[in-house]
C-alpha cells in the first residue's frame, strides 16, 4: 500500500511540475512587457521597487485566476492605461505612434532623393 501512495505522489508531482514552469514563462512574458511607472526606462520584470513587486504579484495571482496574457494586459490597461505596455496595440488613441516612424522615414527618404536628383544634374 505504502508504494501506492509513494507511486501516486511522484506522478502527481510530475504531473504539476510543467504547469508551474508555464505559468513561471507566462508571468515573465507578461512582466517583461510592462513598464514600470515607477523606475524610469526599465520593466516590471528588471526593478525591485514596490510597484514592480505588487505588479509581479499581481500578474501571478491572475494566472493562477486562469486568466489569459490578453485578459491580464486588458485588466493591467484598465487600471494604468496604455503607457504601462511596452507594446501598445494599435488602436486610434496610438496609431500616430506606431506610424511616426514609417513617416519619418518616407519623409527622410524623399528629401535624400531630392538631393540625389538635384546633385546629379
Amino acid at each position: 500500500m505504502k508504494i501506492f501512495k509513494i507511486i501516486f505522489l511522484s506522478l502527481i508531482l510530475f504531473y504539476f511540475s510543467p504547469l508551474k514552469a508555464n505559468e513561471a514563462e507566462l508571468k515573465n512574458k507578461i512582466t517583461k512587457n510592462l513598464r514600470c511607472l515607477v523606475c524610469q526606462g526599465q520593466s516590471v520584470y528588471d526593478s525591485d521597487s514596490e510597484f514592480a513587486t505588487s505588479l509581479k504579484l499581481l500578474v501571478q495571482e491572475k494566472i493562477e485566476q486562469g486568466l489569459s496574457d490578453k485578459q491580464i494586459y486588458d485588466f493591467l490597461t484598465d487600471k494604468y492605461g496604455e503607457w504601462i505596455l511596452y507594446d501598445p496595440k494599435f488602436d486610434k488613441n496610438t496609431y500616430l505612434l506606431w506610424l511616426l516612424p514609417i513617416l519619418i522615414l518616407l519623409f527622410g527618404g524623399a528629401i535624400v532623393m531630392k538631393n540625389l536628383i538635384n546633385i546629379n544634374k
